[in-house]
């Protein structure tokens, strides 16, 4: 390991923070070139949660800012790119180097449960970043006027209108005082705007946000470059309504490509650094598989989550880091609403397929449950599928998409579950159990049959699918008690249910499964006969249930047949 030991930062989206305690920064300064480089007056970057858009933010205001306390003392942040690559770019470009005003807001606090709390919280950081600059009240280049709706502002006392053009103002203000334009960031733009549609103030909502776009982006001559993150691109039609001065990228763009997660190199080079290398297959497997633009990207967030545990513990398991921050509603919401043909798609991703959709990278999300390909381009751009082959015809563009990873898939297969839960348990079980109870070997199997038609399948009809499925199905029902796996004679019956009473009935089924629909027969002649073998019904016996029912269930694709013993 490198001598000087650099932390890792969890959670910390400051630039300045991350180069002051000496953490583990991941260089990404290039941007800072392409940005000053490109021609667009106004950048939307859009990219999935957790891939470093906040802190990509950060390191883009240290650069230009000069920065002022709000007491009026200058702050020098050069120190913070020494050795990092924007360092070496040349005068053309350090040229630019703390030499601009910049409003910097962040919209993530909008996340509320109605209209005025997400409106009050966007009144409140854009009051904190005029407080930031209040230094210009003392500047003696604003006039009484000027001053006195920056106050108004700054003190939360403007007025719905004022907070609209709030941002504009806070520019030709910076303008003023500085002699020179101002950039301006705008981090999670699109908070507000999902939060609204998932809370019920969708139009509310848009209405605001628009006019507080289009005052501050919309020939505005105060303004010097724009860039905005967010996850998902909205249509211009929906809140940037004739700004013809944008650029978009989402991850299909190959401009900026390798700024927003981890490359394959910057992962092996971290690995190195802490003296992982070993666990670079193991972190492949779980975090890597998007694609932006043509290049290779990891998550981000989870890469410093697993490195982070590893170092201090090198048996630590890999887990899903990303679904404890990602908006995972989306995805159940699609299972839940999900036809015949989107659970065959599901089945086809889990498996490790591709499906081939049209790609919409303007979508609203108003637009979300109009269609299942709005769905999937949602899913798609938020990073729960990555990108595959493309093609054309001629009108629409075609993207072949699959489940990045190990760790997106264990988010699906969560979601999968919940969605099952819920489903059996408002599905009435009672002529299973009934069938089950009376022997009726062909009722029981429609019933189960039936529910696999229904489901979906996941790990290309694994055992384990079926053990999840059958004690699932059973769990609740009636008036048993669902064991799996529990030591019984010589060994462990898959499912052993007991009845909750006295001198009960008690009933075991053990589990096979066939690859082919002939050999079905066969496999429940081996489970009945493991059955009696391992004697597995003498545990049940000595604790007293009088009657002991015996199945074997073989499972061949989404069929199910059943032999009692």
């Amino acid at each position: 390991m490198s001598d000087n030991g650099k932390k890792i930062s969890i959670g910390i989206e400051d630039f300045k923070e991350i180069i002051d305690k000496n953490g583990y920064f991941v260089d990404k300064t290039l941007m800072i070139r392409d940005l000053i480089e490109s021609n667009a007056s106004v950048t939307l970057f859009t990219r999935p949660r957790r891939f470093g858009k906040t802190l990509n933010q950060s390191m883009i205001r240290r650069f230009f800012e000069d920065e002022i306390t709000g007491s009026g003392v200058k702050t020098d942040n050069g120190y913070l790119f020494d050795g990092l690559a924007v360092s070496r770019c040349g005068e053309d470009i350090l040229r630019h180097q703390q030499k601009y005003p910049v409003i910097s807001i962040s919209l993530k606090s909008a996340k509320q449960p109605d209209f005025d709390t997400a409106y009050g919280n966007i009144c409140q950081e854009i009051a904190d970043e005029f407080r930031r600059h209040q230094y210009v009240l003392e500047s003696g280049r604003l006039d009484e006027d000027q001053k006195a709706v920056f106050r108004s502002i700054m003190s939360r006392n403007a007025k719905y209108e004022d907070y609209g053009r709030a941002l504009k103002v806070l520019s030709e203000s910076l303008a003023v005082c500085h002699g020179c334009k101002t950039i301006i960031l705008i981090d999670e733009y699109d908070v507000p705007l999902e939060n609204a549609y998932v809370q019920g103030f969708y139009d509310e909502m848009i209405g605001f946000i628009r006019s507080l776009f289009e005052s501050v982006l919309k020939t505005n001559p105060h303004l010097e470059k724009g860039i905005i993150t967010g996850c998902l691109r909205i249509s211009r039609e929906s809140i940037f309504t004739g700004l013809n001065n944008m650029e978009v990228h989402s991850i299909l763009s190959p401009y900026c490509r390798d700024k927003f997660g981890f490359t394959e190199s910057e992962v092996k080079d971290m690995l190195a650094y802490y003296d992982l290398s070993d666990k670079y297959p193991e972190l492949k497997q779980w975090y890597d598989g998007y694609r932006f633009g043509k290049t290779e990207i990891y998550n981000p967030w989870s890469i410093l989550n697993y490195v982070r545990f590893v170092k201090e513990d090198p048996d630590t398991l890999p887990k899903p880091y990303w679904s404890n921050t990602s908006s995972n509603s989306i995805v159940r919401e699609m299972i839940d609403d999900a036809d015949e043909d989107t659970r065959r798609e599901l089945e086809i991703l889990m498996d490790g397929g591709t499906i081939e959709k049209p790609v919409h990278e303007d979508i609203t999300y108003g637009d979300i449950h109009e269609n299942m390909d709005n769905f999937w381009n949602f899913l798609f751009f938020t990073g729960y599928l990555k990108a595959g082959k493309q093609r054309s015809d001629g009108e629409n563009i075609y993207l072949e998409m699959s489940i990045p990873n190990t760790e997106v898939k264990t988010i699906y297969r969560q979601s999968i579950l919940t969605w099952f839960d819920k489903k059996i348990k408002a599905t009435d079980r009672s002529p299973l159990i009934r069938a089950l109870e009376e022997g009726d070997c062909e009722t029981a199997e429609d019933f189960i049959s039936t529910q696999l038609m229904d489901t979906i399948s996941y790990f290309d009809y694994a055992e384990s699918y079926y053990h999840g499925f059958m004690t699932g199905l059973l769990s609740g029902a009636g008036s048993y008690s669902v064991i799996s796996n529990r030591e019984c004679g010589t060994g462990r019956p898959d499912i052993v249910m007991t009845e909750k009473k006295f001198m009960g009935r008690a009933m075991i089924l053990e589990l096979k499964i066939s690859d082919t629909f002939r050999d079905m027969e066969k496999k429940c002649a081996e489970g009945l006969e493991q059955i009696e073998k391992q004697q597995y019904a003498i545990s049940l016996e000595n604790d007293g249930y009088q009657e002991i029912l015996k199945y074997a269930l073989c499972f061949f694709k989404k069929g199910c047949m059943i032999r009692k013993g």
